[in-house]
Formats: C-alpha cells, sequence, structure tokens
C-alpha cells in the first residue's frame, strides 16, 4: 500500500524530507502536493489525501503544515479519517497504540527534520493495540 503524503508550503520542505526517508526505506508513497513554497490553501491537498486513505487507495497518510492544525483539522473532516498532531515520536506512538490514526499530521514549524524522521519511523512501525480502545474509536464517527 502506498502511502499518502500532503502539505502545504509551509510544510512543504519537511514533506520533502519526508520523501527522502520513505525512499531510503524503500517504502511507496504518493504525493498529493503541494509541490512548492508558493502559498497555498492546505484543505486543496489534505481532502485528496483523506479520499485516499478513506477509499483504501493509501494507507496510512502524512501530512504537514506550519502548526500542524489546519491540515489536522481539514482532514478530521473527513468521516473515515483519524488524523493526531504529532511532534514528538511518543505521540506518535500513542496515536496509533490508542487511537488507530490513519494520518499523521506534523508541524514544520515547531520540528526539525530530524525530529519529523523519528516520528514517521515511530508512526510507521506501531501498531494498533485494539482491546478497550477500539470502542472508543467506534464512537468517534458523527452517526447521522
Amino acid at each position: 500500500m502506498k502511502i499518502g503524503l500532503a502539505c502545504d508550503h509551509a510544510g512543504y520542505e519537511l514533506k520533502e524530507y519526508v520523501k527522502q526517508v520513505l525512499d531510503e526505506k524503500g517504502l511507496e508513497y504518493k504525493d498529493f502536493g503541494c509541490y512548492s513554497e508558493e502559498s497555498v490553501d492546505y484543505p486543496d491537498f489534505a481532502h485528496p489525501l483523506a479520499e485516499a486513505v478513506e477509499a483504501g487507495e493509501c494507507y496510512p497518510g502524512i501530512a504537514v503544515c506550519g502548526s500542524g492544525n489546519g491540515i489536522s483539522m481539514a482532514l478530521n473532516k473527513h468521516q473515515g479519517i483519524r488524523a493526531a498532531l504529532c511532534w514528538t515520536p511518543e505521540l506518535a506512538a500513542l496515536a496509533r497504540q490508542h487511537n488507530d490514526a490513519n494520518v499523521l499530521s506534523m508541524p514544520e514549524r515547531f520540528i526539525s527534520k530530524e525530529m519529523g524522521k523519528q516520528i514517521v519511523e515511530t508512526f510507521l512501525s506501531t501498531a494498533f493495540e485494539g482491546g478497550r480502545h477500539q470502542r472508543r474509536i467506534d464512537k468517534i464517527p458523527v452517526k447521522k
């Protein structure tokens, strides 16, 4: 399965670095943009990533913006997305273990590239624990 990537202009540099990390590990990915540091709107890239994760075309997703907040908010509008904003490997591990996060969001303006690499590696290598956490996850989607 391909890992989905998305960012805005403020997350472009870290997203490009994440691509290098994934290349070194031999992991495939699909880049939903953006493709430069020219100012753009994060929802334009978050929504296609979210749709691909929901459709099973990509798993997991990795998203980056300046604070990580905006892109996470846009991603989490999708009922099948559990985007977790992580700025340490410990948060990434918990997001996977307890929340079964399917998209990792990172704040480029607040972490180093090396920290981003550690966060990505932790997120990708940590499994969901299931058990008592599953019933909580089942309650996240809004029932209409």
